[in-house]
């Protein structure tokens, strides 16, 4: 693979570091090349279109740009949230001469249109396409529920390829793992997004009916690609009765899955790093880890 143009985000260099690790750990086992982008900023996710609309285009196009200008022509962005503003102002941008004219003197940077913004879902794909399915060879026993919230199912022209209401995305990547995906009915419902702090009650609601379908549907984890679900499904289930103790469900990133999956150790994949346990889910391989994984 080609370098790919990697944009972090605040969430990868925070709250959702697993992410990141287990991105960058299943990368150099594909041999693909990250490249961050030189002095990123934050996307304006999920804020920023509460306080301006300028504001909130002006954020993700002085990324691109700064991508553009570097010669990237594809751009990585795994945080859901962060492949919204992106791909959806690069849609924007292109749509309006008026609002891209605009953006230029705001941000003091043309943006030409030329990057493709990928999704985790998609950079995940074509990794399998390209000769990742191979080196899973630690298959996982795992029942699972693929979760796609809001951000990866919806959006005209920015999520391409995918039914609004019955994405599947996932679905290749988890049974290349191993993993048996379990149908059920929440799979692109809200999990409450950025009002984790601000409507904490709402979140914890809304998070604990996506957790109980999993869990009604037989799934033993539920799989994302969105730090935002992940942080509101993980943290959030302490305030569940009904999800204390051992009755918790591992919330585990995709990227984190392959990893297991290839028989890379746990901990350098972050699932030590959980709120709920997901340490255990490593008990589910059907072989031992490879030798140099530690």
């Amino acid at each position: 693979m080609k370098v790919i143009g990697y944009y972090p985000g605040c969430s990868l260099h925070g709250g959702g570091r697993e992410l990141d690790m287990s991105l960058r750990a299943v990368c150099r086992l594909a041999g693909a090349e990250l490249r961050e982008v030189d002095d990123w900023s934050c996307c304006g996710a999920t804020a920023a279109h509460n306080l301006s609309h300028d504001l909130a285009v002006a954020l993700p196009c002085r990324n691109l740009a700064l991508a553009e200008e570097q010669g990237l022509s594809e751009l990585l962005a795994p945080c859901a949230a962060c492949f919204s503003r992106l791909k959806g102002t690069h849609v924007r941008l292109a749509r309006s001469a008026e609002l891209a004219g605009r953006m230029r003197e705001i941000t003091g940077h043309g943006y030409r249109g030329t990057v493709r913004v990928l999704n985790l879902n998609e950079f995940v794909a074509r990794l399998l396409a390209e000769g990742l399915g191979a080196k899973l060879t630690s298959p996982l026993a795992l029942k699972v529920a693929a979760y796609y919230g809001c951000l990866l199912s919806r959006g005209e022209d920015i999520v391409e390829g995918q039914d609004a209401e019955n994405p599947n995305g996932m679905e290749a990547a988890l049974q290349a793992a191993g993993c048996r995906v379990v149908d059920w009915n929440l799979a692109t419902e809200c999990c409450g997004g950025g009002f984790s702090m601000s409507l904490t009650a709402a979140v914890t609601s809304l998070s604990g009916a996506i957790l109980r379908d999993a869990r009604s549907a037989g799934a033993q984890a539920i799989v994302t690609a969105c730090p935002m679900c992940h942080s509101n499904l993980d943290m959030r289930q302490k305030g569940m009765g009904d999800f204390d103790g051992a009755s918790r469900m591992p919330v585990l990133y995709l990227t984190e899955v392959l990893g297991l999956a290839a028989g890379l150790e746990p901990k350098a994949l972050g699932l030590n790093l959980h709120f709920t346990d997901a340490m255990s889910v490593a008990s589910a391989r059907q072989v031992q880890p490879v030798e140099g994984s530690r």
